[in-house]
């Protein structure tokens, strides 16, 4: 083999070494892959979390399992990933809050949302609603924040504590609207929509996984969501911004890996992930609760988790909202 020869054979052969490679990026089997959940059992990231295993034990042909470490907001389960070997076995479903706004809210926080995490994909967008007793004479924006001024005091939300998006999402639309509501906290989302269904409180946040089977029954009306733009599961339903301008709240789910994981397998996972939520099945079961599946890119992903990180600490700080 002459010189002419060689050189061009050889570039080929340094790129096929050093190039990351999906054929070569996969696990040893002696043990599952884990995916942390970190909130209890039932709500839609853990039913997001088991529909993607399921389709990662199948695609990746490897055990998936999901474990949930529910605890401070999120903050139990996303810091033992956080800390776990970048070696691929494990992996989080985390969210907005446990990513942006809990660092902004904790004043001890056992982690950086942003710079200890790979991001791998943004998985979805949940619907987050509006929702009033039925009982209350309103049925929009508009006429609950007018009954809110002519009745000072008659008004309370409920949340599943300070540190949630159902806190955040009543706190900036009290500041936009001008008006005072009372807090009363709960230990989780079911027990606060549970309360404003009884009318112990009047209204609240919260995601549609939770609000839409009493709006169905007619026991809470659905005046607005919280995105800055329409949904596409509720085209008819009004965002809060079209009376507020400028008042957006967007919850969002992702796929992260500890800092430090291998680009190959995290190209690996973002290709089998993006598949998996664009097959019809999975679309439909998570569109049936409210939640709307989205397609991204590890740099994608990174660059809304910056983002928001950014904006709300600095909302966070403005509303002087924080979590001892």
């Amino acid at each position: 083999m002459n010189f002419l020869t060689w050189k061009p054979l050889r570039a080929v052969l340094l790129s096929l070494l050093f190039a990351p490679s999906l054929a070569l990026a996969q696990w040893p089997k002696d043990k599952p892959i884990t995916i942390i959940v970190p909130w209890a059992p039932g709500g839609s990231t853990d039913i997001l979390a088991r529909l993607l295993s399921q389709k990662l034990t199948k695609a990746l042909d490897q055990s998936v399992i999901v474990e949930n470490k529910s605890g401070a907001s999120g903050n139990i389960g996303s810091q033992i990933v956080a800390r776990a070997k970048p070696d691929g076995y494990t992996l989080l479903v985390g969210s907005m809050s446990t990513h942006t706004m809990n660092q902004a809210l904790y004043t001890n926080m056992p982690f950086d949302g942003v710079n200890d995490f790979t991001p791998i994909a943004e998985l979805a967008l949940v619907t987050n609603t509006m929702v009033v007793n039925a009982s209350l004479p309103v049925n929009t924006v508009a006429e609950f924040i007018q009954y809110a001024k002519a009745n000072p005091g008659r008004l309370a939300f409920a949340s599943a504590g300070i540190g949630s998006t159902n806190y955040l999402s009543a706190a900036l639309f009290d500041r936009d609207a001008g008006i005072k509501m009372m807090h009363i906290p709960y230990r989780g989302g079911a027990p606060a929509v549970l309360d404003t269904v009884a009318d112990r409180t009047q209204v609240l946040f919260t995601a549609s996984t939770q609000s839409l089977p009493f709006v169905r029954s007619g026991k809470l009306k659905l005046l607005a969501v919280t995105e800055g733009t329409r949904s596409t599961l509720f085209p008819k339903v009004p965002t809060v911004g079209e009376t507020l301008p400028g008042y957006e709240l967007t919850v969002w789910y992702g796929f992260f890996g500890p800092k430090g994981m291998d680009p190959a397998l995290v190209a690996r996972l973002n290709k089998t992930t993006n598949q998996i939520l664009a097959q019809p099945e999975v679309i439909k079961a998570m569109n049936d609760i409210g939640v709307v599946l989205v397609n991204s890119s590890p740099e994608q992903f990174a660059k809304t988790l910056r983002h928001d990180a950014d904006k709300y600490n600095k909302l966070i700080h403005e509303l002087g909202i924080t979590v001892e």
